[in-house]
């Protein structure tokens, strides 16, 4: 696999920190944004890069020349006149050759395991894989539209108004694409990747999203750069490469993100806790990840649809991205064991392996982002909640502030913690006020 990184924005908006440097040649941490995603790269075995510049990146070809310095062969198109984001593939397909590719931009701060996403891009079989993940800023981000199967159904411009819960799930300015799509283009025009060029893709019904809480941050204005900048200082960068196994906050939902009250059938019944927000954003700026895991018999019991508990969702991840605040995947079961409820669904209606307090819904996760359960947690206002983290192996909390039926199955399940409140518990948990 090879890769191309679009490097020939002028990035005016990060000149203040830039000064006549190209963007991608800015310090962070002593090194160009740029030497970072080339060892990145390298790192997972992709050497053959390709660097598109604008006549005035002398400065990029100056400092990496050949590549060979950096483990790479690196080889540059210079993009006389701009052609937008997409519009440079046209000319690139040569040096590209018939492999499938890498194409990033060049402002973007990351580490990422590529192998892992490349397996995901071959086993899917992908014309087109976008690295999608959440973001504290959905409401003015290009968003994916993704199926249960991960295949991508749309694409919603930033540009729209949206009158409708959508899902957290944004396009990180990443993709792995087939050499097939190089072979729709029809000659060097300006052309805008996501709308002229995925987009035509994703109707051909081969465009894939490959979720994952990796660090990828755009480092074009001088906001995002001290971010960055932070964030390298401290740890965060690397720790979230999924090479490195992963700490987790595993959360349930109804009476510790939502508003405890009858089941939740559909979107208008639901409504965040107080402290949702803020307890999430605590932990998005911390070394956890946030993932929900969430027992819905109301779909076996036929008292809502897949369709509704969806916008259900969809409707939960607006309210915490308004309050800047995102999870990074929810996780359900929908079964429920015992028959006899009014319009029920008889293949739902089994033992599974993925209701609470069994740990299915965990596995999963675990293996999508290569949780340590040893070093996670299980957040929940049931002592349920508690069991299930008890069984993956994981700390447990449980809150007082949800449901306030006593569990006779579970009573004797007993939780490292027991906090008043999801923000309390958090602040416990990164405090390490548990010992």
């Amino acid at each position: 696999m090879k890769a191309l990184i679009q490097a020939g924005g002028k990035g005016t908006r990060l000149q203040p920190v830039s000064g006549s440097l190209p963007k991608p040649m800015v310090l962070i941490g002593g090194k160009p944004i740029l030497q970072w995603q080339v060892e990145s790269l390298v790192k997972s075995g992709i050497t053959d890069i390709v660097i598109v510049v604008n006549p005035k990146g002398q400065a990029i070809k100056d400092f990496f020349k050949d590549g060979s310095a950096f483990g790479a062969n690196i080889k540059y198109i210079t993009e006389e006149t701009p052609l937008g984001t997409g519009g440079i593939l046209f000319q690139a397909k040569e040096l590209l050759g018939q492999d499938d590719f890498v194409l990033l931009f060049g402002d973007l701060m990351l580490s990422i395991d590529w192998q892992r996403m490349a397996a995901f891009h071959k086993s899917h079989n992908a014309l087109l894989t976008a690295f999608a993940h959440p973001n504290s800023h959905p409401f003015d981000s290009d968003l994916l539209i993704v199926g249960s199967d991960e295949r991508i159904t749309g694409f919603d411009s930033k540009r729209n108004v949206r009158k409708f819960f959508y899902e957290n799930v944004v396009t990180a300015g990443i993709y792995m694409l087939s050499n097939d799509v190089l072979k729709t283009l029809a000659g060097p025009e300006p052309l805008d990747f996501e709308t002229q060029i995925m987009v035509p893709n994703i109707k051909r019904g081969s465009v894939y999203a490959y979720r994952s809480s990796e660090y990828v941050k755009d480092c074009g204005t001088p906001d995002r750069y001290k971010t960055v900048t932070e964030d390298l200082k401290n740890g965060v960068i690397e720790a979230r490469n999924l090479t490195h196994k992963q700490k987790c906050i595993f959360l349930d939902r109804d009476g510790t993100l939502n508003v405890f009250g009858d089941f939740v059938t559909n979107a208008d019944k639901l409504q965040l806790m107080a402290d949702a927000g803020e307890s999430v954003k605590l932990i998005n700026h911390s070394d956890y990840l946030a993932i929900v895991i969430t027992n819905q018999p109301v779909i076996a019991r036929g008292e809502t649809s897949f369709d509704e508990l969806h916008r259900i969702h969809n409707k939960l991840e607006d309210l915490l991205g308004r309050e800047g605040a995102y999870l990074n995947d929810l996780y359900f079961c929908p079964h429920h064991p015992d028959k006899g409820y009014p319009g029920e669904i008889p293949e739902l209606k089994i033992v599974c392996n993925c209701r609470k307090p069994k740990i299915g819904l965990l596995l999963q996760a675990q293996e999508r982002y290569n949780i340590d359960f040893s070093e996670s947690w299980f957040v929940g206002d049931t002592k349920q909640d508690v069991q299930t983290g008890i069984n993956a192996g994981c700390r447990t909390v449980l809150l007082t502030c949800g449901d306030p039926r006593p569990s006779k199955i579970y009573a004797n399940s007993k939780p490292t913690l027991v906090a008043g409140s999801l923000e309390e518990a958090v602040a416990k948990i990164l405090s390490g006020q548990y010992n």
